[in-house]
């Protein structure tokens, strides 16, 4: 018997919806991938400094596969690593967390969290994420603190609203952070000031990459600032990119790095994972990234330096 062509035609879209999101939730989603950036921001003659920058991990205990990726992190040997929050998708993914990037707690690392390392993720209405104003709702409350003295024990240091100087690869460093600003946790007052001019870097970090926070990290001198949160924007179409950034961020700096400013660069990593209610990504595969900082050229700092005289037009 011949089959209807609208009842073809609507089989074969019901057969290509079905292969989309079987194809967002099992093979995208964790199809993870390693980012590479090379910043030229360092003063000159400053060595080499590897950063790998790790964010959104979502995670929950059954994991296995982004467990063992995330793992494996470790050989590229990083001289410091930067987790920018959003660890916790579960009130007991504590333990998988820590074993997951036990390797990566041997080596000098800095935190800040976000919004899902204090409070569960909760289902809703997708277009809320279109409403910048939408009324956000918290989940159960997660173990935090668990979290912040399992890394605090491994000798990674809280930026929560703190200035710390450190040393990394021979790359002496200033960090500051503030607490999620996409909840309101961020009190910038706390870190205010002019960063340190006697380092090699000054380093901001939050985990939603507010507008408002990174202008004072601008303002204040601060060299790269390092976000997460936006999943990359998440669900992303061709040659368009990211529908929404789920913050105040224009959709041309929803991932990657990017300038902020006359000074400061900005990286936004796309995170390794998703909410459990919403487990899919389309054309933003989960990532960490590893950003090399090298020196900058001369010609890049003279607008701090002033200009270079060379010797034969200086008059005795």
């Amino acid at each position: 018997m011949a089959v209807h062509p609208l009842i073809r035609a609507g089989a074969g879209l019901a057969g290509a919806g079905v292969a989309s999101i079987a194809y967002a939730t099992v093979l995208e989603r964790n199809a993870f991938t390693l980012r590479e950036h090379t910043l030229p921001i360092l003063p000159p003659g400053t060595p080499t400094l590897r950063i790998l920058h790790i964010s959104d991990l979502h995670m929950t205990p059954g994991q296995r596969l982004k467990q063992g990726w995330v793992r494996d992190l470790a050989a590229l040997e990083p001289d410091l690593v930067v987790n920018t929050g959003d660890n916790l998708s579960h009130p007991r993914a504590v333990p998988s967390v820590v074993q997951t990037l036990n390797p990566l707690l041997a080596r000098p690392g800095l935190f800040v969290f976000g919004s899902n390392d204090y409070f569960g993720p909760t289902p809703k209405n997708p277009a809320k994420y279109f409403d910048k104003n939408h009324e956000r709702k918290h989940g159960e409350p997660l173990p935090w603190q668990d979290l912040r003295a399992a890394f605090a024990e491994r000798g990674w240091l809280d930026a929560t609203h703190q200035r710390r100087r450190l040393e990394a690869g021979g790359v002496t460093i200033q960090v500051a952070g503030v607490d999620d600003p996409h909840i309101e946790r961020d009190r910038y007052e706390t870190i205010a000031g002019r960063a340190d001019e006697a380092v090699d870097l000054r380093l901001a970090l939050t985990h939603s990459p507010e507008p408002r926070v990174l202008d004072k990290f601008a303002a204040d001198g601060y060299d790269l600032a390092l976000a997460g949160h936006t999943h990359g924007g998440q669900l992303c179409l061709p040659v368009y990119g990211a529908l929404i950034t789920n913050c105040g961020l224009d959709r041309s700096r929803v991932k990657g790095a990017s300038a902020w400013g006359a000074h400061m660069k900005l990286h936004v990593s796309a995170g390794l994972g998703t909410s459990p209610w919403a487990p899919f990504r389309t054309f933003c595969r989960p990532e960490a990234s590893l950003l090399t900082l090298v020196g900058a050229p001369v010609r890049d700092r003279e607008v701090e330096l002033g200009p270079v005289i060379a010797p034969e037009a200086v008059q005795a």
